[in-house]
């Protein structure tokens, strides 16, 4: 038998002598693409476990259960699909609406299937303005997003999916023919914005999304759109895990919003969020950082969403959310509550100061209890109940009117009980967070580029993390300051163009213009209006931090067209401001 025993088992295969036999590799951690870290998923109808060579286990292998000669052959596995054509050529779909298709629903679990026709794909062209340079664009570029069909021949995206738009299309799902499209609404505070397409070819064989009602906590929820810029449908599901006030990034306001645990990607925005009964309950349009959390995105909610359609179908436009104007302080301290003279039955929160560009700044005062609005109590935290079991802040109840409506505030002072009839505007600020998509104002005497202040101004000039890194002086108007008047802006010398006649001026960079010659500069267009009609010998521009510019008038006027030619700037100031000025 020679010097060596034949082992029990399989008899092993015979390796080349020269190249002896390696085992792959069955580490989990090893991230190369190879047959060794791909792990086949069985079926779970199938009864035969399939394994790869480096997770196959040891021993002899199992024997088979011996099938029958002719077994029953399986049904095969049930087709869904957003729409099912009949033999009578009736598109069996979801939706409803205009279409009139029928529900789609699933006939193993009951579950109506999502109207996943009624989403297309949003092209858009945008070519943003350059704040910094307020007289050019920035170059241009593309994006694709998701949308949504609705009702009376509309679509529904995200604002920021049009943002500053040149030229949107829309794509039907399975469609090679991409539709120009017009844009009838944005509304950038709640990040939605409203669609059309002229072409008739476009709605054919399309229905429309229908509206369900706000989800509870742990419903499931479907996500549908077309990620990270892919041409085909993705799908995504999860479940509600919080309602409550959200931040809105786009729009910079605090609305109603759902947060789920499907993932939101890129691409994902505008698309609709579907229930099971096959009802769009939101639009996805944000999600957390993936450094900061994972798989955390949201959704705008159905009211809020309504709110959007029905404002700008009463007033044929979008006017906003309107807001109370006021800022509030918790009461949740029963020494300060005593001191405010409340009862302990008494709940409510402290009016810390009023908008006095607001209406309601003629009926409310600093110090003013506020108990409840439109007949609902408010707690001492702020919030008032919603639905079953659970509290939102009040400023939900606020957004839920619309702006030139009224509303009912009961208030406490000096321990009697007041009640008023205030009638709601829209929100406004000195550094607004948003221009609604119209380019920046800007005037330029002398080589001095005098502009406004708004939140895209300063992530222009201070980049994302400008909350940080822009001037104290800047960030604390844009937080704190409060409108003194209902056109007052934020005025600043952004740069100044060097030329002989600014000499020992060009280190001034977004420094506060707070008067010309002793007048107040209310806003831009009074600062120009000053400028050309000065007749003064010098023209003395008072600055922040007791700073000043004195130009003599005749010498900085007539030096101003030689600087723009220089710099190749075609005008020395913005459209708006030349259609409202009142010289020659």
């Amino acid at each position: 038998m020679g010097d060596t025993k034949r082992k029990r088992g399989r008899k092993p295969k015979n390796p080349t002598p020269s190249q002896p036999l390696q085992s792959p590799p069955s580490s989990p951690s090893d991230d190369v693409f190879s047959l060794s870290n791909i792990e086949i998923i069985p079926s779970t109808s199938s009864a035969v476990e399939i394994t790869t060579t480096a997770s196959r286990p040891r021993g002899r292998p199992k024997k088979l259960p011996k099938l029958p000669d002719n077994p029953d052959p399986l049904p095969p596995p049930p087709i869904l699909s957003p729409c099912r054509h009949v033999s009578n050529g009736t598109a069996i779909g979801v939706g409803g609406g205009s279409g009139g298709g029928e529900l789609a629903v699933d006939p193993i679990g009951a579950r109506v299937v999502p109207a996943m026709d009624a989403v297309v794909k949003v092209f858009c062209v945008h070519t943003e303005p350059n704040f910094s340079l307020p007289w050019q664009r920035k170059r241009q570029y593309s994006s694709s997003s998701s949308g949504f069909v609705i009702s009376g021949r509309r679509v529904l995206t995200n604002a920021h999916s049009v943002e500053h738009y040149t030229q949107v299309k829309v794509k039907k799902r399975g469609s090679d023919t991409k539709y120009l499209a017009t844009v009838l609404s944005i509304g950038t505070e709640c990040d939605i914005a409203m669609l059309t397409v002229n072409d008739d070819e476009f709605w054919e064989g399309v229905s429309p999304v229908e509206f369900g009602e706000l989800p509870a906590l742990q419903d499931a929820v479907t996500v549908v759109g077309y990620p990270i810029g892919g041409d085909t449908i993705s799908v995504t599901s999860g479940v509600v895990s919080r309602i409550e006030i959200l931040s809105y990034v786009h729009g910079s306001t605090e609305l109603l919003g759902l947060q789920i645990d499907a993932a939101i990607n890129s691409g994902n925005s505008g698309g609709p969020a579907f229930n099971d009964k096959g009802n769009c309950v939101g639009i996805a349009f944000q999600s957390l950082r993936q450094d900061e959390a994972e798989n955390i995105g949201y959704v705008i909610p159905t009211p809020v969403i309504q709110h959007f359609i029905q404002d700008y179908e009463k007033n044929e436009a979008y006017t906003g959310f309107p807001i109370l104007g006021i800022e509030w302080q918790k009461m949740e301290n029963p020494d300060l509550r005593k001191a405010m003279g409340m009862k302990p039955e008494q709940k409510g929160v402290r009016i810390r100061r009023v908008d006095p560009t607001t209406p309601e700044s003629g009926v409310l005062k600093s110090s003013d209890i506020v108990l409840s609005f439109d007949g609902v109590d408010i707690a001492n935290d702020g919030t008032v109940p919603f639905r079953h079991g659970e509290r939102i802040g009040f400023s939900y109840l606020v957004s839920q009117k619309y702006t030139g409506d009224s509303s009912a505030i009961e208030v406490l002072r000096n321990s009697e009980i007041l009640n008023f009839n205030i009638k709601l505007t829209s929100s406004r600020r000195v550094i607004p967070a948003h221009n609604r998509g119209k380019p920046p104002s800007y005037y330029i005497i002398a080589g001095f580029v005098f502009t406004t202040v708004s939140v895209p101004y300063l992530r222009s000039e201070y980049g994302d993390n400008y909350e940080y890194e822009a001037p104290m002086n800047l960030l604390d108007k844009l937080y704190h300051a409060t409108l003194q008047s209902p056109d007052e802006q934020l005025v600043v010398v952004s740069q100044v163009l060097v030329s002989d006649i600014n000499i020992g001026y060009e280190d001034i960079v977004n420094t506060q213009v707070l008067a010309l010659n002793g007048k107040p500069v209310a806003n831009l267009w009074r600062l120009a209006e000053m400028v050309e009609n000065c007749d003064d010998e010098f023209l003395k521009f008072d600055l922040e931090y007791e700073q000043i510019v004195v130009l003599r008038t005749m010498t900085a006027k007539a030096a101003t067209p030689d600087i723009l030619a220089t710099h190749c700037i075609p005008s020395a100031m913005s459209a708006d401001l030349k259609a409202l000025r009142p010289w020659t």
